[in-house]
């Protein structure tokens, strides 16, 4: 092994809250009845097929195509790369580290891609992870039907391959280094190369987003129409990109596996859109990268919500005929079909609201209305017969099958617009992630001209709508850019759809169709140049920006928490805590959990909040009887969690005051704990941050 100091300098992430040519068709005059859909007299079946179609469509050779796919991938997986080794220090880090710096749910889907990689055989490693006892104790779960795990079971088969390919040949597949972490430290073996479980993971995550850059320039070349096009939307995805990802700082969310597909699926839809008669292969390649999208994110359902919802009223305005829009809802509902099965039954994606708006708008589409009836009324009850009908048939199908998984997400919304707080809707809201857009994204739209592209983009379409002069897709693009606003501005996270679909967007200011009235085509050309030297102002600043964080991953109290649960307690000893420390505790010591950060099931949701009692104002004994109930054995608790207040009514024991209004006014449990925490528990380990409560065993009369 050989030496290396460790670089002592910036932040530590450990603290941080954690970035056709289509000629323009003059369409009849509105009448009383169904317009067969206005799609263009310019596309036709006789172009390729799928993405080379779309290669043919930009006049690119394949050798070009190829070049120019890979310069963008390589720059991608440069910068993502680059951004993650400068905040976090990563190939300095010994593999306790590394753990820890997949933080709350990053640590627990993290855990079953090691689960899989140190079984015995993939086989039992899978077998381990659909039989698992650790996760949510003493339950036994199938963590592949709760968690979304595919991408981890394909890592994880992938890595077992090539180290078993390399170790056959003898290649080495790592490098280990002895790293001296400074005075009063004991130093670490860190291990650097596609070898190490932690690297092999984090490469093929930004592997995958890098391949994303490729599709992404394409995607924004074939919309506009010009080559040019695909260079402005991949500028504005860098010079927005704290806005438009996270993948360089959180790897492990599922977001990172599933967004590059939806990439693939919406360009995909685009060339369906634009072809007259798309054939099989184009809709069964929707259907594949559908599948793709949906099955690494529980959150895709409502993505693909507002897909459908923004094509159906695309055929309600007369632009997509129905027998395509009934084609694509077909390829949906198979997609669902499939995903259904292939997740094991999981009964959140049928009682869906985006399931029952498949439904909906299947029996919504065929129907007419009486020839005397103005069209703008067959749009106004197709749209409320849409409505209704979605949500009516998502609340039977609950009912129906007794799912109350994704009940939470009832609440969050009813909290956006009236006064409506429960335990679990404050678990989210409190969260800034989950709060309205704060007003400085907006402004940072603004600094790069990416917001005031995009409403004169918007407003020059609907102005053509207007007049019947703009074809179906560009239609389609700004009904789902509206949809993905609204989700961003109540939800602060959703932004990361957002700002990608408004770099597509901009790749319309190259579009002859919307922006002949510039001049000709060389005006129009040096026009677009000056429009990005001006964009490069604000957003070569912003690259610069995040070229500049510097730092090292430190978490010396939660490594001090860990080698003592390691070293000092049975391995079947069970722990309760905030939901972030326990994915941890989880991931590194393999130590059973009863909570855990993923919070879409109801049952969870009420063992966390039987967990979280202890911050709360009850009793001590009540607390006691809860963790005694759930079978917990130690306790972890963080003063911070007690005390730490992200706004007003906002710190845990003001959460608690809203389920538990009798105790209001009354001192913190978690303040007398941190105290003494006799006589309910027995502080068998303590730190500045953390404290290891023993709990009591359950009594026989209790269990």
């Amino acid at each position: 092994m050989v030496a290396k100091n460790r670089k002592q300098t910036g932040k530590s992430p450990a603290t941080q809250t954690d970035r056709d040519r289509s000629p323009l068709v003059s369409l009849p005059g509105k009448s009383n009845v169904r317009r067969p859909g206005r799609e263009g007299k310019a596309f036709n079946s006789s172009h390729p097929n799928g993405l080379s179609g779309i290669r043919h469509k930009l006049g690119l050779t394949p050798s070009a195509a190829l070049k120019l796919g890979t310069t963008l991938f390589l720059g991608k997986l440069y910068h993502l790369s680059q951004l993650f080794e400068n905040d976090r220090h990563f190939s300095h880090l010994s593999n306790l580290e590394k753990e820890m710096a997949f933080r709350t749910e990053m640590g627990l889907y993290y855990s079953y891609y090691k689960t899989i990689i140190e079984a015995p055989s993939f086989l039992s490693g899978l077998h381990m992870v659909m039989n698992d006892n650790l996760t949510e104790y003493p339950l036994v779960i199938n963590t592949l039907k709760r968690f979304n795990l595919y991408p981890e079971v394909v890592l994880a088969s992938w890595y077992r391959m090539y180290t078993g390919v390399m170790g056959y040949f003898g290649i080495p597949t790592k490098m280990c280094w002895s790293i001296n972490r400074g005075e009063g430290l004991t130093p670490v073996d860190s291990c650097e190369g596609m070898g190490d479980p932690a690297y092999f993971y984090v490469a093929c995550v930004f592997l995958l987003n890098g391949l994303m850059m490729s599709l992404f320039c394409g995607y924004g070349a074939y919309l506009s129409g010009s080559r040019l096009g695909g260079i402005i939307t991949t500028l504005c995805f860098f010079f927005n990109h704290g806005e438009s990802t996270r993948v360089m700082w959180t790897p492990p969310l599922r977001e990172s596996f599933a967004y590059p597909f939806l990439v693939l699926q919406m360009l995909l839809l685009t060339y369906i859109l634009r072809t007259r008669n798309p054939s099989r292969t184009a809709m069964v390649a929707l259907g594949i990268s559908n599948l793709c999208f949906m099955l690494p994110w529980q959150f895709a359902q409502f993505v693909l919500l507002t897909q459908v919802a923004s094509l159906f009223a695309s055929y309600i305005l007369g632009y997509l005929a129905a027998a395509k829009m009934q084609s694509i809802l077909v390829t949906h509902m198979i997609t669902l079909g499939v995903c259904f099965i292939l997740m094991f039954g999981n009964s959140m994606l049928l009682t869906s609201f985006y399931a029952s708006s498949l439904v909906s708008i299947w029996f919504c589409v065929p129907v007419s209305l009486p020839m005397f009836a103005s069209f703008f009324l067959l749009q106004v009850m197709q749209g409320l017969a849409w409505v209704g009908s979605t949500v009516l048939l998502k609340f039977l199908l609950s009912t129906i099958l007794g799912a109350s998984d994704d009940a939470h997400i009832s609440g969050l919304i009813k909290s956006k617009f009236t006064s409506y707080n429960d335990f679990h809707t404050l678990m989210y809201t409190c969260a800034a992630e989950f709060d309205f857009m704060e007003l400085e994204t907006p402004l940072r739209y603004l600094k790069t001209l990416l917001l005031p592209i995009n409403v004169l983009v918007v407003a020059l379409i609907a102005g053509r709508i207007c007049v019947e002069l703009v074809c179906l897709q560009l239609v389609y693009h700004s009904l789902q850019l509206v949809a993905f606003a609204v989700l961003a501005i109540l939800i602060m996270r959703l932004k990361l759809f957002l700002t990608p679909h408004m770099c597509i967007m901009a790749s319309l200011i190259c579009s002859r169709q919307l922006f002949s009235w510039i001049g000709e085509k060389f005006k129009h050309q040096v026009t677009v140049v000056v429009i990005m030297a001006i964009m490069a102002v604000q957003g070569v600043a912003n690259l610069q920006a995040q070229w500049a964080i510097i730092g090292e991953f430190s978490n010396l109290p939660q490594e001090e928490l860990l080698d003592w649960i390691q070293d000092n307690t049975r391995p079947n000893a069970v722990f309760a805590g905030a939901m972030p420390t326990m994915a941890s505790v989880k991931l590194s010591t393999g130590r059973p959990i009863v909570n855990h950060p993923h919070y879409e099931d109801a049952g969870l949701r009420d063992r966390t909040k039987l967990v979280y009692s202890m911050y709360s104002r009850m009793s001590g004994e009540t607390v006691k009887k809860n963790l005694m109930k759930l079978g917990v054995d130690f306790f972890v608790l963080e003063d911070s969690w007690c005390t730490r207040r992200t706004r007003p009514g906002c710190s845990m024991p003001e959460i608690w005051d809203i389920e538990d209004p009798q105790n209001v006014g009354k001192i913190p449990l978690c303040t007398h704990m941190s105290r003494n925490s006799r006589p309910h528990f027995t502080t068998v380990f303590s730190s500045d941050i953390y404290k290891v409560l023993k709990v009591p065993k359950v009594t026989e009369d209790l269990r």
